[in-house]
């Protein structure tokens, strides 16, 4: 829409709109592999200093559980000797107070980072592909309107699926999405148009 709005042909949309998905893609592929690795090693992290604490200090620990155990109703006499049972089993001990006390499922600890990343290019680019599709038929204006009412569609659809997830309603779902989309594309077609005057003049 930028490009559009700053008059360039329609082969230079094309290609700036590819050049914007491959790059867009792959940035959002690499944030996310970034980021799952750093939430993995943040938790690998939490889960060696808890095994350091249980280490040097097995009484604190093990009260530390008691303490958890009665925080969920169990009553206290209860709570110590569960508690104390754990502490037998030092890995299991370990695994109980990761998941109780950090919340952490030590199993899962973020999932897979290059699966996350090749989720994140495929989806950001399978997203990207309708608002540059009309450009492969067309250059004109026509591209342009198709463009901006293929893209739509897609928004609409997103916006639909989203009440899926949230139980709001499809047509306000749908809605928002068309708008906020719309919204951006207006504000790019018009530093766009900006842009090409300013540099055309």
């Amino acid at each position: 829409m930028g490009m559009a709005g700053a008059a360039a042909s329609g082969g230079t949309i094309l290609l700036t709109g590819l050049a914007g998905l491959v790059a867009g893609a792959c940035s959002m592929a690499m944030g996310e592999w970034i980021s799952v690795n750093s939430s993995r090693e943040l938790a690998q992290r939490q889960i060696t200093t808890e095994s350091a604490e249980l280490a040097a200090s097995p009484e604190e620990e093990q009260e530390e559980l008691a303490l958890i155990y009665q925080a969920k109703g169990i009553p206290a006499e209860q709570a110590q000797a569960l508690a104390e049972r754990l502490m037998t089993n030092k890995s299991g001990a370990l695994d109980t107070l990761v998941r109780e006390e950090l919340g952490i499922n030590p199993e899962e600890l973020g999932g897979s980072a290059w699966a996350a990343a090749g989720w994140s290019f495929v989806l950001f680019a399978a997203g990207a592909l309708f608002p540059v599709a009309p450009f492969f038929i067309a250059a004109d204006r026509f591209a342009i309107v198709a463009s901006v009412a293929l893209s739509g569609l897609a928004l609409l659809v997103i916006g639909a699926g989203t009440s899926l997830f949230t139980g709001r309603g499809v047509a306000l779902s749908a809605g928002r999405q068309l708008l906020v989309g719309y919204a951006a594309a207006a504000v790019t077609y018009g530093v766009g148009t900006l842009v090409g005057v300013t540099l055309a003049g």
